[in-house]
Order: C-alpha cells, then structure tokens, then sequence
C-alpha cells in the first residue's frame, strides 16, 4: 500500500481549496482536479491521523457508481487521466486517488435521502414525527426502513461548522422550485438505484447525501463524490435484524466507528467538545477503519 497522504502538494496547479477530505486544484478554466487525500472528518472536525488507502478507495467506489448511475442524470467526469495534468514527480499524489472534473455551478444545498431512520433523522422523528418537514407514521423505531425513500435536504455549512437540515419549501425558496422538485426526483432515482445494487452485494444504504452543480447549459449534474462510506451510512445485512430489536445503530462500513470512539474520549479527564483539536486516534481505530473501508469496497464490487 502506498503512504498515508494527509495533505497534497501539487506545485503544477493552483490549489482551490482544501475540503476535509479533498484537495481542489484548478486545470485550466473548465475543470478541477479532486484529490482524495486519507483525512478523515468527524463531527466536522478533520482527525490528525490519517487512514492508510481511504483516499483511493473512496476514489474507486465513487468511479464505480457512477458507471452504474449516468443514465439517470449526467455527472462530472471528464474521462481523462488526472495523471496526465501534473508533473511526472508528483503523480504518485494522484495516481489512483484523483478524479478530472468538469468546473460546475455548485448548488448551494445537499441532496440527502433516507431510506431508513437513523442519526440526526431518527432524533428528529423523536421530537417531530417527521424529517425536515416529511411527515412519518407513529411506531417507528431507530434504524428501522422508512416505507418509502424520504428526500431530507440540508444546507451546505462552512468549513467548520455544522449542515443544518431544511425542508423542501427552504430549498425551494434557495434554488427554485422548479430546480428543487428535479433535484429531489433525480437524488430519490439516485438512491433507489443504489439502494437496489448494494442490497444484492450484502450492504443495506440506511442514507446518502448527494451534491448536485449546474454546467454551462445549466444542466443538473451528479458532483463531488458518490454513495462512499464518507457520504453514505452503510451498514452489512448480517446484524441488522438483531441490532432492530435490540433498538441499537446496526454494525456499520461509515466512519461511525470513529465517532462511536470520539463519543467515549476523554480529554484532560473529560468529554471531547467536539471543537480542533481533535483526540489522536489510537492506532487500533485507524487500522480498524482501514479495514472497514476496505471490505465495504470489495464486497461491493467483487
């Protein structure tokens, strides 16, 4: 397995932007190389230690979705080699773990679908009985299947800060209507689709966020990454059915485990306030993630 890389440096192209989990470089006026670095965010804090491969495995996952996803709506690849857009000394940065893009309009909203309650959703249904506005029936219980897939958007937060839930009507209010209802028709295609694939390979997909840009004709396009462990809550089929019962989050594939580990840390003998810095990950936690990330991609693709 190749390092560990926690930051890019690419001195052949101007740096964009750093995300918590990708380098942005600009390739001319038209496209944007994405680096998948091996950060790791939680709770909207990026970890100090990074997860040897994540970066690449996130890469081929997202690549293989949306193989299986363009003819229900157009995404950004361009179909050409990141590699062949930087200096020969600095393509083991990008070999593997990159992605060529088209330069798009981001929508300022993300796109997230449920298909089961869990999370920020499950706390909501608690107090509300709905999900960003979504009316639900009375009875149901955490990590328990919605009876059909729910579109839930939320607003894009800053760098640091936290996504805030909205309902339709918001979203309507921020791209239009008309822009919103296509928005949640293709992001439910979206999910359904895969939802479908993933459950044949063992994996059920309790929910997922989307990212959506506009190109130059304006044309809704799939962007960002896609249906990855970071993105998406993915838990294995074995288990479930116990987990329900027993009223507890299902084993997970997603960063869950960090967090679950975060939950419990201490630091200066009390709770982590959830603020930078983060507490360094064990070891252990990181080679488990690793290792969680990993089977999540072989046995969705095998």
């Amino acid at each position: 397995m190749a390092p560990a890389l926690l930051q890019s440096t690419l001195s052949s192209l101007p740096l964009l932007a750093r995300g918590k989990v990708r380098d942005n470089y600009a390739v001319g006026n038209d496209r944007l190389l994405m680096v998948a670095t091996d950060r790791l965010s939680a709770f909207d804090v990026v970890m100090g230690e990074p997860i040897p491969g994540k970066g690449a495995l996130l890469t081929q996952m997202a690549l293989w979705w949306f193989e299986r996803l363009g003819d229900i709506v157009p995404n950004h690849l361009t179909g050409e080699d990141p590699a062949d857009v930087v200096l020969p000394a600095e393509r083991a940065q990008v070999v593997g773990r990159s992605m060529l893009v088209k330069r798009l309009t981001p929508l300022p909203v993300e796109a997230v679908v449920r298909g089961y309650l869990a999370g920020s959703g499950w706390a909501e249904y608690q107090r509300h009985r709905a999900v960003c506005g979504v009316p639900l029936p009375e009875g149901l219980a955490n990590a328990m299947q919605l009876p059909e897939p729910i579109f839930t958007p939320a607003t894009k937060a800053e760098a640091g800060d936290h996504d805030e839930n909205i309902d339709f009507e918001r979203m309507a209010d921020i791209v239009g209507r008309e822009r919103a209802e296509e928005v949640r028709r293709v992001a439910i295609a979206l999910y359904t689709r895969a939802a479908a694939i993933a459950r044949a390979k063992g994996i059920l997909i309790a929910d997922t966020k989307f990212e959506f840009g506009l190109d130059a004709d304006g044309r809704l396009t799939l962007m960002d990454e896609v249906l990855t462990p970071d993105s998406s809550r993915f838990w294995p089929v074995e288990g479930y059915d116990a987990a329900l019962r027993e009223g507890r989050n299902p084993p997970s594939y997603d960063k869950q485990f960090v967090r679950d580990w975060l939950e419990q840390a201490r630091v200066d003998g009390q709770p982590w306030n959830k603020k930078p810095p983060a507490p360094a990950l064990p070891t252990s936690v990181v080679e488990a993630t690793a290792a969680k990330y990993r089977d999540a991609l072989q046995r969705l693709t095998a």
